[in-house]
């Protein structure tokens, strides 16, 4: 049996044009900051990658490299420069540990975040451009004005729009490579003002210690390089299973939101999303139970609780997430073994 692998909102397979990048920059390894004949070639390819990463996403501001999203929002969240931070109750898990106990924005039934407060000043706000459970899209370009109307700062966590959808002008955004088919390890925090972010020394203008790595860094840029052409069939596969599974009386979650049309999550009710799990596992079926980072304890969404769902619900809830190889038969096979296991385990359950 053929695997079927849609879990790419936890991580996507690794595109041959990265791969050949990472391959090349392993061939002409050297430290880019060494002064040597070496170490300023291998500089020189950084700074290539640095400027195409740039006009790919098409964003204003400084682009420091990064360990991955996760280490970004961190840098942020401890050395902006701000005096309170308020971030979203739909956060990625990243951001909610590095936060702390903080403020939080609330949502819609859908997903989508409330309008920011008035007399915010010297805050720093945290919203995701997508969700990583639900693909809800953030007004990420009116919160952004809202937050300079109010002299805040915002913080865009864009892991899951970066490479599929135009990024918003925030102040920090934060994207990781292996979202959109670049090698894992290596990510990106863009800085609109550095003045707005205290430094610690290092590399990467003093902004990011370690030494640069120059081979992931070249397959990320190679990543971003292959485009998003792939989106518009993205649309019309997320279409027809969210179709499929209303017609089996599924239900999606944030069905009347703005959607990336990548990511999706379904409730079967009345069959367990662990079980769910199991049984299109042994069908050859990689999905997952919302976000990878969390979903190793299965433990309830958070992301599912502030939209207003019950815990009995939450758990109920599959995640499935397409990549650029996905097809309409691919589709069309978890429709059928969706049919086959809410039928089954529903009867069981009875």
């Amino acid at each position: 049996m053929t695997r079927l692998y849609l879990d790419h909102a936890a991580t996507t397979p690794l595109l041959p044009a990265a791969r050949a990048a990472m391959a090349e920059g392993l061939e002409r390894w050297a430290n880019p900051s060494s002064p040597h004949a070496e170490g300023r070639l291998a500089r020189a390819a950084l700074e290539d990658a640095r400027a195409r990463i740039g006009r790919a996403l098409d964003l204003d501001g400084t682009i420091i490299f990064t360990s991955g999203a996760t280490e970004a929002i961190d840098i942020v969240l401890r050395r902006a420069k701000a005096e309170r931070l308020l971030i979203s109750a739909v956060e990625h898990d990243a951001v909610r540990r590095a936060a702390g106990a903080v403020d939080l924005l609330p949502v819609s039934d859908d997903g989508v975040v409330e309008p920011l407060p008035l007399g915010l000043g010297a805050t720093l706000v945290a919203v995701q451009a997508v969700n990583n459970e639900t693909g809800v899209i953030q007004p990420l370009g009116e919160i952004a004005e809202a937050a300079r109307r109010e002299g805040a700062l915002l913080l865009a966590d864009c892991a899951q729009a970066a490479g599929k959808m135009p990024l918003p002008d925030a102040d920090f955004v934060t994207i990781s490579a292996h979202k959109l088919g670049g090698p894992p390890g290596i990510g990106a925090l863009i800085v609109r003002d550095l003045a707005t972010l205290a430094p610690s020394g290092g590399q990467e203008q003093g902004y990011r210690g370690g030494t640069e790595n120059l081979p992931a860094i070249l397959g990320f840029a190679a990543a971003l390089d292959a485009g998003n052409a792939w989106m518009d069939r993205a649309r019309i596969l997320r279409a027809r299973l969210d179709a499929a599974i209303r017609e089996q009386g599924g239900l999606v979650a944030a069905d009347g939101a703005e959607r990336l049309p990548t990511i999706a999550s379904y409730r079967m009710p009345g069959v367990a999303a662990t079980s769910q799990l199991i049984r299109f596992d042994m069908a050859g079926i990689a999905v997952s139970a919302g976000s990878a980072c969390s979903s190793g304890s299965l433990k309830p969404s958070h992301v599912l609780a502030a939209m207003g769902w019950d815990e009995t619900a939450a758990r109920e809830v599959i995640r499935i997430s397409f990549g650029p190889d996905t097809l309409v038969a691919d589709v069309d096979r978890v429709i059928s073994e969706w049919r086959v296991i809410a039928s089954s385990l529903s009867t069981e359950a009875a």
